[in-house]
């Protein structure tokens, strides 16, 4: 079995190509949502910073990629508003499909939304949207993680929970 290398620091395209498809789905989702009004869409913002808080809060800090350049950009962003933590502790970390449901609900939250102005007043505009909502957040994110991020991660060696979650290779 061909052993990937991994990097120390993640080339910088690497990191703006998974940027580009976070952000993508967060503007998206707004978009979309902001056809309901401005509360639904400061309501999706707030959720979607939550979100990258926690996951920096609660992942980021453990992960061998803290204070540095990461594939999803955000082991130097983390390294900025928390303190290291535990490697141990990230490696304990256990990750099921139910854990994922508030990352999931970055792109439900617009389908709903969605569905619902579609139902109130349908939109062949809208209706590509939510199409392409739901293409970036499914195939695009499972490509850009599994061909670029996930794949050259020196985490992953060491012990990554999403990978127990998500990897093919079985030991």
């Amino acid at each position: 079995m061909k052993k990937n290398k991994t990097y120390e620091n993640f080339p910088a395209w690497m990191v703006l190509l998974s940027l580009v498809f976070s952000l993508s789905i967060y503007t998206l989702g707004a978009y979309i949502l902001s056809g309901l009004g401005l509360v639904f869409l400061i309501l999706y913002i707030g959720y979607c910073i939550f979100i990258e808080f926690n996951l920096l809060r609660r992942s980021c800090v453990h992960c061998y990629y803290y204070g540095k350049v990461c594939g999803l950009g955000r082991g130097k962003l983390c390294s900025i508003f928390f303190k290291k933590g535990d490697p141990e502790t990230f490696l304990k970390d256990d990750i099921t499909w139910l854990s994922l449901l508030p990352d999931f609900m970055v792109f439900i939250f617009p389908l709903i939304g969605g569905i619902f102005l579609l139902i109130r007043d349908f939109s062949w505009v809208l209706l590509g949207l939510l199409f392409v909502l739901l293409i970036l957040s499914m195939a695009g994110n499972a490509l850009v993680r599994s061909t670029y991020a996930c794949k050259y991660c020196k985490q992953k060696e060491l012990g990554c929970p999403a990978e127990k979650l998500f990897g093919t290779e079985k030991k």
